[in-house]
This record gives structure tokens, sequence and C-alpha cells, in this order.
């Protein structure tokens, strides 16, 4: 258990590409229960520990996630991030080299249930929800480039689908348009950054969850202001 933060409140790991953060229909043992676990063995509980889920990344996605470790740390942190009073940053590893060092991007989504994908417009249309995010890029290899991704609305695969409306898929995220997928299924979108005003001790809190170090993110092996 990679654990980066740990209080009375709260705890955040971070969570390998390929781990579900929920319980659903495959069956597979969530992020969530192997929390409970670990708090249950290291605080020596006699009972299940609580843990409550605050907010989730998507399964190919690895990175940083916070739980609750208190009814009242839950209903306090899920406040924050309904009112957006927290800040979020990804790091993304795309194809080619963007060549804007830093801007926002503005489109209007569509999401189709089915497919469970989403589709980018740059037109405003009745349905379509509004999303931004801000980029700044960070390093540049021959194919590649590394952003880092600040949302700054929360919509279904928001990241993915405007990086790609921008012609710069996600590596590895064949599902939006990437060349080919990584062996492993994941794709090269990491959460690595939140900050928020402790919803207890009102501590201005910042937590950072290291990339993964492995072949699919071998491009920026030479990148060495790690952020």
């Amino acid at each position: 258990m990679n654990v980066l933060y740990l209080d009375n409140h709260l705890i955040a790991v971070n969570k390998p590409a390929g781990a579900i953060v929920q319980g659903d229909k495959t069956g597979d043992q969530p992020l969530s229960e192997q929390v409970a676990h670990y708090l249950k063995v290291e605080f020596n509980k006699p009972g299940d520990a609580f843990i409550g889920v605050i907010h989730r990344i998507d399964r190919p996605v690895s990175g940083l996630v916070l739980f609750a470790r208190t009814s009242k740390g839950l209903s306090r942190m899920n406040a924050l991030f309904r009112e957006r009073n927290i800040r979020k940053k990804y790091l993304a590893l795309v194809e080619g080299k963007v060549e804007e060092t830093e801007g926002t991007l503005v489109h209007y989504l569509s999401k189709n249930e089915e497919q469970n994908r989403s589709k980018a417009s740059l037109v405003p249309k009745e349905g379509l929800l509004k999303c931004e995010l801000k980029f700044k890029v960070l390093f540049f290899s021959d194919r590649y480039s590394l952003l880092e991704v600040e949302p700054l609305t929360g919509r279904h695969h928001q990241i993915r689908v405007q990086l790609s409306a921008i012609k710069h898929p996600i590596r590895g995220d064949v599902k939006y348009g990437a060349r080919r997928g990584n062996p492993d299924r994941s794709i090269c979108l990491h959460a690595y950054q939140l900050e928020f005003q402790h919803p207890i001790s009102k501590h201005d809190i910042q937590i950072t969850a290291p990339w993964p170090r492995n072949e699919a993110w071998s491009p920026i092996a030479d990148y060495h202001s790690h952020p």
C-alpha cells in the first residue's frame, strides 16, 4: 500500500493503473477495501475500518486517490469537491509535440452512455456541457509531450477527450485515438497533486503522488525536474 498522506480523518494513496477505486460489476477487489484492510491491520482495529470514497479516477489512470476515515471527514470533503474548492493537477504523456507552451482548452461535451465515452465540440449546443482545462508543457521528446493539466470542470473523461480533440491523445488511450495501447492496458494519465484546506484542521494541504516509473512512461525518463 503506497500511502501518501494519513491523519485521523483522511488517507491518500497512490493508485496503480488497473485498480478500481470502488466495487463494480467486475467483482475485482476495489482500492477502498484494500485501504480499509490496511487501516485495520496498521491500527489493530477489532472491527472493520471506516472508509469513505470521496472521488474516483478511471481504472486505466494512475495516481492520487483520497479517502475519508471518518463520516465528518467524508461529508466535509464531499462539500469541498462539490463546490470545487480543491485544486487537482494531472500529468499527461501525449502523442506528438504540443506547440503551445501553455494554454486553456474550452470544449462542449456530450456523453455516450452505451459506449462509455464522451465527444468534444468547439461549438456550444443545447445539451452539451462546457468543460475547461489549463495545461502547461513540462517536457517533450521526438514523439511525446509531457503536460501538467489542471481541469477547471469535472466532466466525464474530460482530460482524455479534450487532449484528443486537439490531436494529442494520451499515450495508450486507444479509446480516444492513441496509435496503440500500453501492454498493461493503462493510459499515461496520472493524478499527481491535490491542494485543499483540511476540512477539520483548516490547514492548507498539498499531496503529491510520484508518477509510475515503467515502460509506458519511459519517453520521459530523461525528465529530471520531477514535479
